[in-house]
């Protein structure tokens, strides 16, 4: 393995790469729970503001929060994969690069789904 090739290795670090692999969808999971769950909890109590914060309000809020982690995933696994393990030849450097592809989709649908959420949120009247 060349130097080269191995700064870029140690550079993708195991924390980043679980970051671009699973963050999109763990930035997903606290859309659906913060926005569908909070706004249906809201709602079977009759009200129409949480803690003072207007509920259309709240839902922007709580998909802007998640959708910052989830893009900044997706440019994660778009860096590994375009710049650090472009030419990937190790067994170790194709898998970090796999992954990297792998969470390219996984955060790209985490993405969209958190998009198209917030729009079923939007369209939807939340307490109707």
């Amino acid at each position: 393995m060349s130097t080269e090739t191995e700064r870029k290795t140690r550079r993708v670090g195991r924390w980043l790469l679980c970051f671009a692999v699973a963050g999109g969808a763990v930035a997903w999971a606290v859309h659906l729970l913060a926005a569908w769950g909070v706004v249906e909890l809201v709602c079977s109590i009759g009200r129409r503001d949480v803690n003072g914060l207007p509920l259309h309000a709240f839902v922007i809020v709580a998909t802007a929060v998640p959708a910052v982690p989830a893009a900044a995933a997706l440019a994660a696994a778009w860096r590994i994969w375009q710049h650090d393990l472009a030419g990937a030849t190790g067994r170790r450097e194709r898998r970090a690069r796999f992954l990297a592809e792998l969470g390219l989709g996984l955060d790209a649908l985490a993405c969209l789904m958190i998009v198209f959420g917030a729009v079923a949120l939007g369209v939807i009247a939340p307490c109707a």
